[in-house]
């Protein structure tokens, strides 16, 4: 694996955990399970599942509710994940026919709308902003004279040029990077001219027991950039270092370029007419593909399987995750959004997560379709805010809950980052937020779970991570009070969210570099998730829906250990 790509942004929704040393520190000062803790009893900014199962729900029995996770893919072969993974029950593994006639052969664990006939995938597509300034500037060869200064579509052009024709990567970020390369330089040499070892990895570290000042910070920070990167992966600073390098290479060329005519790998690799939302029936069945970090690791953090002595637990007990595969290395593009939307309501999912997003979306109108026809059948969206450091009323990030004719949608919630409040850095210091536009806070930094590739746990931040939280929290409160609508259910995590703990509600605010703001203004709850508190008000809450409505699955229970 890629350490440095599959942790850095993945379509503006995942951040790198070691560009900020807060973060680092962080990793190695609580739990691995922090998110599940409790305020009260732990001192740690978790969501109180611990808590909450039990004191709330012991004895109590539960109905499964089904996950649409949809992302980069998930494995399908990871010890925590293969147990609640949705299985198509009318559908008939690889016999090549599409026996439940909804238009997806052999749809057994969901659907790959990157996919193409002969098994093979989108793995990179471009960003939207470069896709969207070549469309317009072939349309009109130079849009700046042939456009009125006073229409929307200059205002949407100007926009476009301001992303595209700047360095999209943050000169900071490439020096801060800098500075780890130099700080592991100095501790390789430390630590291999004390070990008389070729190669240094976690192991090696624990068997130092020097007293040497310069040792013992070398070995200080190697483990801490380690965890922070990657977790309990057996990794070397010999792999370490030339990932590393491959990384920083290719923000120094970002940082240089200029903003080149994209080529549309997707409509070459996939063959649908990516201007048809009608031409629906395409793709595969791989949902696992090549690049399946994020789908899984934000997977095991909804539901990864609970009390099985292996890995982590998730936070949800009683779930079944259903793979959608719409987002590659690049920005999604709206047409799979809508379909991947669609698919996961019609094969009765009742809760989807979307830990993506993107600044332009040229096909607004086929995704806003798809979250109306969503919320038609009691289906919750949760959304990740982003993680540029912006206030999202002020910005645009998609998808959003805003119609384009200004009405809002009651079934869609979007989610900032929080840190575990062991540190300054409360708020994660990448997170989107908004009074408006953002509707609660959950843990998003540093988060243990599920990652591909034979079994395998890691670190990742972002607030891709505090999405799926919320997600495992509204999954767990259904599973409990089935009865619940979307409407309902997004009113109880909001109206249960608590304020930060303390005296003090001052909070850094995003992106500003120091500046503090009432912890309250960041979201439009001013809390963060909680599913002890939402519990309890989901007791007192009835139901409006006697029966889902979306599609009834069925589902077998999951087998533990």
């Amino acid at each position: 694996m890629n350490f440095f790509r599959e942790l850095a942004v993945v379509s503006g929704t995942v951040v790198l955990a070691a560009l900020s040393t807060n973060v680092m520190a962080q990793g190695n000062a609580v739990p691995k399970n922090w998110q599940l803790l409790d305020y009260g009893k732990d001192s740690i900014y978790g969501v109180s599942a611990q808590k909450a199962y039990s004191e709330l729900l012991k004895g109590k029995k539960s109905k499964p509710v089904l996950v649409a996770v949809i992302d980069s893919g998930i494995d399908t072969t990871h010890e925590d994940l293969k147990p609640i993974l949705w299985r198509n029950p009318k559908e008939i593994p690889g016999n090549g026919i599409d026996d439940d006639g909804n238009g997806y052969i052999d749809d057994i664990y969901g659907w790959n709308f990157l996919g193409a006939k002969d098994g093979s995938s989108v793995k990179e597509d471009s960003d939207e902003a470069s896709r969207e300034y070549y469309r317009l500037k072939s349309k009109y060869i130079d849009p700046d004279s042939a456009l009125d200064k006073s229409s929307k579509e200059y205002a949407y052009w100007e926009r476009l040029k301001a992303k595209t024709q700047k360095p999209p990567v943050d000169k900071a970020q490439y020096k801060t990077m800098l500075k780890i390369q130099e700080n592991l330089k100095k501790s390789e040499e430390i630590l291999k001219e004390y070990t008389k070892a070729d190669d240094i990895t976690l192991t090696t570290l624990d068997t130092i027991k020097s007293t040497n000042d310069d040792v013992l910070m070398a070995k200080s920070f190697v483990t801490r950039l380690f965890k922070s990167m990657v977790g309990d992966e057996a990794v070397s600073i010999n792999d370490f270092k030339g990932e590393l390098e491959e990384y920083i290479q290719e923000l120094k060329k970002n940082s240089e370029a200029t903003v080149k005519r994209p080529v549309d790998k997707r409509t070459i690799i996939v063959g649908d007419n990516l201007n048809d939302i009608n031409d629906r029936f395409y793709g595969n069945n791989d949902v696992m593909g090549q690049f399946s970090f994020h789908g899984t690791h934000v997977s095991g953090i909804i539901g990864g399987v609970r009390d099985n002595g292996v890995g982590m637990d998730g936070v949800a007990d009683n779930v079944r995750i259903m793979a959608v595969k719409v987002v590659p290395d690049g920005d999604e593009r709206d047409k799979d959004v809508a379909l991947g939307i669609r698919y996961a309501v019609d094969n009765g999912a009742r809760i989807i997560n979307m830990s993506f997003g993107k600044g332009f979306s040229p096909n607004k109108e086929w995704v806003d379709e798809a979250i109306k026809y969503a919320e038609s059948k009691g289906v919750l969206l949760v959304h990740a805010a982003g993680n540029d450091g912006a206030n999202n009323d002020e910005v645009e990030n998609y998808p959003k809950d805003t119609y384009n004719d200004g009405t809002i949608a009651n079934n869609m919630i979007t989610v900032g980052a929080m840190g575990n409040g062991k540190s300054a850095q409360k708020v994660a210091v990448f997170s989107n937020y908004g009074k408006k536009e953002v509707d609660v806070f959950a843990p998003g930094v540093n988060i243990y779970s599920t990652v591909p590739g034979g079994n395998k746990y890691g670190n990742a931040s972002g607030t891709s991570m505090a999405s799926p939280v919320v997600a495992g929290v509204a999954a767990l409160v259904l599973s409990y009070y089935p009865e619940l609508s979307a409407r309902q259910l997004k009113q109880i995590l909001e109206k249960s969210a608590t304020p930060i703990p303390g005296a003090s509600q001052m909070v850094n605010k995003p992106g500003s570099g120091g500046e503090e703001i009432s912890f309250a203004e960041l979201s439009a709850s001013g809390g963060m998730v909680n599913v002890y508190n939402a519990l309890k008000l989901a007791a007192k809450t009835k139901g409006e829906n006697k029966e889902p409505k979306s599609k009834k699955t069925k589902v077998s229970p999951v087998k533990k250990g």
